[in-house]
């Protein structure tokens, strides 16, 4: 048996100030939790958070309840017609998502928030309602201190390679299998 020494650590020991681009990706269910739970974080420590909800469905959920009673530190928009799977118009979510996807550039344009969540957007890449190139060049440009985490499915490679953290949500055991629907609080 080795004996570990919790101060034996090598890393890094220089403070470095960097915006992250942070991916959750995968199968998996936590995605959005995840990034709630840090857009949380950033309010508890008295930072402004953006948050850009592609493909949302138009019912309240308890997260954007919850985010809204902190009043003007953030900002919420939620833009879509639900699920992918529910959609009715190839052309009408295209303009969803590029109206959300403008929001998201303005956002940045105006750079008054330290943390942005562009929530499901890896879903409007994913379908091609956005250019990949767009939102890549986005990236590389958006600004220097800001955090900026994307969530959804099937991250593209260009973005994996960019972002600064990447975290891959993998399904293990779902309720939804056993013919259990998403309920408050737990789903949405």
């Amino acid at each position: 048996m080795t004996n570990r020494i919790p101060r034996a650590f090598k890393g890094p020991r220089k403070l470095i100030t960097k915006g992250l681009l942070i991916v959750y990706t995968g199968s998996g269910k936590g995605k959005t939790t995840s990034a709630m739970g840090v857009a949380l974080r950033a309010l508890g420590h008295n930072r402004r958070v953006a948050v850009v909800q592609f493909m949302k469905g138009k019912w309240p959920t308890g997260e954007v309840k919850a985010l809204k009673k902190f009043g003007t530190m953030v900002n919420v928009t939620s833009v879509g017609d639900g699920f992918t799977w529910e959609t009715k118009s190839l052309k009408k979510d295209v303009k969803l998502a590029t109206t959300a996807w403008k929001q998201c550039l303005q956002l940045l344009k105006e750079n008054k928030y330290d943390l942005y969540l562009f929530d499901e957007i890896l879903y409007a890449l994913y379908y091609r309602f956005l250019p990949l190139k767009k939102v890549v060049r986005a990236m590389k440009k958006r600004p220097p201190t800001a955090h900026i985490i994307l969530t959804g499915r099937h991250a593209p490679k260009e973005l994996i390679r960019m972002a600064d953290l990447v975290t891959e949500m993998k399904e293990v055991k779902h309720p939804y299998k056993k013919g259990i629907l998403a309920q408050s609080s737990i789903d949405f």
